[in-house]
């Protein structure tokens, strides 16, 4: 796996255990909701100065993006869509 699909699949898994959509990561760290979608998708390719924003805002080192997922996972899936709780 390259390094922008390492972002891509640890940006996603990271964001999705914290809960937060892909629009309150992009307001939190002042950049573009599309952005976020775009490194989710391999589409853009990060800064390091973007990816210590990222990090500093989820909590977690700036390695954490470059993980390596194990043999045979699956990719992490996205939230559930709308805001209304599940019943």
């Amino acid at each position: 796996m390259n390094g922008r699909a390492l972002v891509a699949w640890n940006l996603r898994r990271i964001r999705v255990e914290k809960g937060l959509s892909q629009e309150k990561l992009a307001f939190d760290t002042g950049i573009d909701r599309a952005y976020v979608g775009g490194l989710e998708r391999k589409v853009e390719n990060p800064t390091v100065d973007l990816l210590d924003k990222l990090a500093e805002r989820l909590g977690v080192p700036l390695g954490e993006f470059f993980i390596e997922p194990p043999l045979g996972a699956k990719p992490p899936r996205p939230l559930r869509a709308g805001r209304r709780p599940l019943k």
